[in-house]
């Protein structure tokens, strides 16, 4: 009887949390600097995340992922949510850039990317951008695509952006593999028949996708 299970053949894969360190590292460190009260962040944060799915429609993170409203005007919308731990007001220009400043690369995560693409495995990144600018001159050799959120105004959990992803490899989403750090995607993915890895470690994320590709990414 034949088997009718998929080959993988592509890889996605998101940058903030996977090929970065991680989110809480990286955000309590502006905090600090910032001299914020990070629970106030924290709140801020839960209820526009927590929004409903109507109120989700005007999200200002949703809408921020989606390229929908304009950097400098979230800005202001989150500095004037924040604390100052000193009881000054936050500087709103370059907010987020600060915030996106102490996100450290991980060279092996990247080694591993380009270890999979010199498999034959197609790569692609799949990221919610917050407007922030990348590092792209590190990616060179790294993908064969790049998705990220505000630039196709799509946001992953969305079905679309992922099927969009496979598409630009043009493969099925069932020959993908993707890799994130947040369960609420990576669920998601698994949902339109992609494998989905969540991403706590590189020695864990290397065996996991050893296991699935069938190569050796040492």
């Amino acid at each position: 009887m034949p088997d009718d299970t998929p080959v993988l053949r592509g890889l996605l894969v998101d940058w903030g949390g996977v090929l970065t360190s991680g989110l809480d590292d990286a955000l309590g460190r502006w905090a600090e600097l910032d001299g914020l009260d990070f629970e106030a962040y924290y709140r801020a944060m839960v209820d526009w995340l927590a929004a409903s799915p109507v109120e989700a429609e005007v999200n200002p993170i949703h809408a921020l992922e989606r390229g929908q409203i304009a950097v400098p005007d979230f800005e202001r919308k989150l500095a004037s949510m924040l604390v100052r731990k000193d009881g000054g007001p936050v500087q709103a220009e370059g907010l987020i850039e600060r915030m996106f400043a102490h996100f450290e690369h991980q060279p092996q995560m990247s080694a591993l990317i380009r270890r999979a693409r010199g498999h034959g495995i197609k790569t692609a990144l799949l990221s919610n951008s917050w407007g922030n600018s990348y590092p792209r001159e590190t990616w060179d050799g790294m993908f064969d695509d790049i998705v990220i959120s505000g630039e196709v105004h799509l946001r992953k959990p969305e079905p679309e952006i992922y099927h969009l992803a496979a598409q630009r490899l043009a493969l099925r989403p069932s020959e993908c593999v993707f890799v994130d750090d947040l369960e609420l995607n990576v669920v998601a993915a698994r949902e339109l028949g992609i494998t989905g890895i969540l991403h706590t470690s590189y020695d864990e994320t290397r065996r996991e996708l050893e296991a699935l590709f069938g190569v050796d990414l040492t």
